[in-house]
């Protein structure tokens, strides 16, 4: 590099959020669909249990998660108890719709339709970002 070309700083609007110490915003709905897509069809295969629920331990906070996985022990229970092999709920879980709302610039809440073999159901959650990543800190699956 020549004397005569020097590397400037970016200015303090276009360096990086991390660079600036400010918290990160809220990636564009389009994202925090796609993740609350993902999120809702990986819970559901937990429930179905052809997924760990360690696999969402990161994206879920903690009372959020352990509500999953107490539902997940119990359609395992009244798997046992009917004597079928697999569940016959949450078979083949289909996401078809997913609807966001921005709350604050951080906070998400969306609702998902769901198809499944026997019926279909809403899943609702809230999402909230923490630390540059979204957390599931509500869910509801109908």
């Amino acid at each position: 590099m020549s004397a005569a070309t020097a590397v400037l700083p970016l200015p303090s609007a276009r360096r990086s959020h991390a660079e600036a110490g400010t918290p990160r915003p809220a990636s564009g709905k389009h994202d925090v669909r796609m993740h609350a897509l993902r999120i809702a069809q990986a819970a559901l295969e937990v429930l179905a249990g052809t997924r760990p629920a360690q696999q969402l331990s990161r994206s879920m906070d903690p009372a959020c998660f352990a509500s999953l996985q107490h539902r997940a022990a119990l359609t395992r229970v009244h798997t046992a108890r009917t004597g079928s092999g697999r569940p016959r709920l949450h078979r083949n879980p289909q996401v078809r719709s997913v609807h966001a709302c921005a709350v604050s610039e951080t906070v998400y809440e969306t609702a998902l339709v769901v198809s499944e073999d026997l019926r279909s159901r809403a899943v609702a959650m809230r999402l909230e970002l923490s630390n540059g990543a979204w957390k599931v800190t509500a869910l509801q699956i109908g």
